[in-house]
């Protein structure tokens, strides 16, 4: 780690949520094919899932789209979006799973009376009930989901908006993510920001973002 980061001095840390908490591309990829199959529609792959993921349900069904077709038709990318975003969230955790070390930086973090925020592109109500299920939504006292606000990352205001809600600035505020959307919006809120190599990256090399920091667990913040 860079040593200019001290976590110490760190009272509020935003969490993006898939691909950081949680590995959620089985459920993603499920609720995708049983959608496409549903409109007549050819069906994806897991791994192309995990290319795709990581800017929100409505993101995630243009990529599919534009996979498919020349040219995106929006009322197929709307009808496509309302039959995933039906289906997903009646089945929003068959086989998702916690990443190895979350849970003992989320106990530390805890214990050091920090403030724990989940902010990501997913729509709020998937979000909520992910983190129900898997039984981490006690460890964050507000959760912003990608339809919560105006603008959502890799724009500035969900992190500031959580900044302000927690009353921190920017020097004791943290993001940590997985992919550009994390990075760039940290970078233009001006706080620091940690990414997990493990991630949703749409494929891209997270170094290529120029994160200020990489680590491949959480564990290596306990």
């Amino acid at each position: 780690m860079n040593p200019q980061l001290n976590l110490a001095d760190k009272q509020l840390i935003l969490f993006d949520l898939d691909g950081t908490l949680v590995d959620s591309a089985r459920d993603l990829y499920r609720a995708m094919n049983l959608s496409l199959d549903a409109l007549g529609r050819a069906l994806v792959t897991e791994a192309q899932i995990r290319l795709w993921v990581g800017k929100g349900a409505s993101q995630l069904c243009y990529n599919v789209l534009a996979h498919q077709d020349e040219v995106v038709n929006p009322e197929q990318h709307h009808q496509l979006l309302d039959v995933f975003l039906d289906i997903y969230q009646k089945n929003v955790c068959v086989d998702s799973v916690v990443y190895e070390g979350v849970l003992a930086f989320l106990d530390a973090c805890q214990q050091q009376g920090k403030h724990l925020a989940c902010v990501t592109n997913k729509p709020y109500q998937p979000a909520i009930a992910l983190l129900q299920a898997l039984k981490i939504d006690q460890y964050f006292t507000l959760v912003l989901g990608g339809d919560s606000l105006a603008h959502r990352k890799p724009h500035p205001q969900p992190l500031l908006h959580a900044m302000r809600h927690f009353n921190q600035n920017v020097e004791h505020t943290l993001m940590i993510g997985d992919s550009r959307n994390d990075v760039e919006a940290a970078r233009a809120a001006g706080i620091d920001c940690i990414v997990l190599s493990y991630g949703y990256n749409h494929g891209e090399d997270i170094q290529a973002c120029q994160p200020q920091w990489v680590i491949d667990s959480l564990a290596e913040l306990v």
